[in-house]
């Protein structure tokens, strides 16, 4: 079980602070968790730890991961060990840099037909995290992220499993219908489905006209049910893939101010024209574009459309994503912030995010090797967590 007693105080010094707006010489003093004091120069007291002029930058916050996912399930038909995946997942996340992460988890599951189902597992996993992190079993801070799958059988029933004493911090409104959206070229849809089933093209084809039948029955009554839960849950509502300023019109009526994942300039443009903040991929960022053939984020990020970077399916690229949009803007700092006070704010957490003093002592340590970060430590309310 991971140590939750404080350090009573610590100093950083001869660090290269990221600020918001940019990067200075200085020290942090942490005291109970907390940011004590700050100064600037390069100096170092007896007691302080040399950082040797390494950054120090507020710990990273991811708002969209589906990394828990992946070790609940490390292989098709193979379910591992709830309580070992989360202790496996957090200590992962800790591992680059970030110390807030938003699990997403999937609400709406399709039950009716063995071929083709996905069954329900939100709340009992969303109980283990929370009994976890109660306890003080967990290095990092973890939030609840439902992401609402509107084409499926049971989303009104499983959104009901939840309410306001979950503290819910975020909710988001998925419609995976093909066609639309992140599959609009639907051959990418097809290849992704039958690489990942091994499923032939009839049976595709009748996939395909499956699911169309779902979002035709339940589509806008999972939708509606959906943005009512959010505020019944007082969680942050968000969008996803949207692909057409007249998706984003209609999220901007739901009251969204965060979009997830932008599927095209036109849409990204339209969200900041109804102050929406853009979320794109780390991954997508790293490799240079979309799995899906979608905008790639770069592109969204040269025309000053990228707001917010989540790491999605791999967790190292949250960091490294950070200091490439930095590179590219020219600006460490601000691409800094698309990883820490910008998912702070838009995830209404008013105590992390910045250097500042007052706020949580969520701190990382790095240093840049031939371009790549590397992280030398981090902390969480001032606790070394890797």
């Amino acid at each position: 079980m991971r140590d939750t007693h404080m350090t009573q105080e610590m100093i950083l010094a001869n660090a290269t602070l990221v600020l918001p707006e940019e990067t200075v010489s200085g020290s942090i003093v942490v005291r109970d968790g907390k940011i004590a004091d700050m100064a600037q120069g390069k100096s170092v007291p007896a007691g302080a730890e040399d950082c040797e002029g390494d950054f120090v930058s507020p710990g990273l916050i991811e708002l969209h991961t589906d990394n828990l996912e992946r070790h609940m399930k490390p292989r098709p038909k193979v379910d591992w060990p709830h309580q070992a995946a989360i202790v496996a997942h957090d200590a992962e996340l800790a591992s680059v840099g970030i110390t807030t992460v938003f699990d997403a988890l999937r609400v709406g599951s399709i039950l009716s037909d063995e071929r083709r189902n996905y069954g329900k597992y939100a709340r009992s996993v969303a109980d283990e995290i929370l009994s976890m992190r109660d306890s003080g079993g967990l290095r990092i801070s973890h939030h609840i992220h439902l992401r609402a799958e509107t084409c499926s059988e049971t989303l009104v029933e499983e959104l009901a499993e939840f309410g306001p004493e979950d503290r819910i911090g975020i909710v988001s409104l998925m419609d995976h219908t093909p066609g639309q959206r992140q599959f609009t070229d639907i051959s990418k849809f097809e290849a992704y489905v039958r690489g990942k089933n091994s499923m032939d093209a009839e049976g595709f084809e009748d996939y395909v006209q499956f699911l169309y039948g779902l979002h035709g029955k339940f589509g806008k009554t999972h939708e509606e049910a959906t943005v009512a839960a959010a505020k019944r849950f007082g969680a942050v509502l968000a969008s996803h893939d949207d692909t057409t300023a007249d998706q984003v019109a209609t999220s901007a009526d739901y009251g969204i101010h965060l979009a997830e994942f932008p599927t095209t300039v036109e849409a990204a443009k339209a969200n900041h024209a109804h102050g929406i903040a853009n979320i794109m991929g780390g991954p997508n960022l790293v490799r240079g574009g979309s799995h899906s053939g979608n905008v790639a984020a770069i592109d969204l990020a040269q025309r000053g459309l990228l707001d917010i970077l989540s790491s999605d399916y791999v967790p190292s690229s949250l960091i490294l994503g950070a200091v490439m949009l930095g590179e590219e803007w020219g600006d460490l700092a601000k691409g800094m912030r698309a990883v820490t006070c910008a998912p702070a704010q838009y995830a209404n957490l008013e105590d992390r995010g910045r250097l500042q003093v007052g706020l949580q002592a969520d701190l990382i340590r790095f240093r840049l090797t031939e371009g790549v970060p590397a992280l030398r430590a981090v902390w969480h309310k001032g606790v070394r967590a890797a």
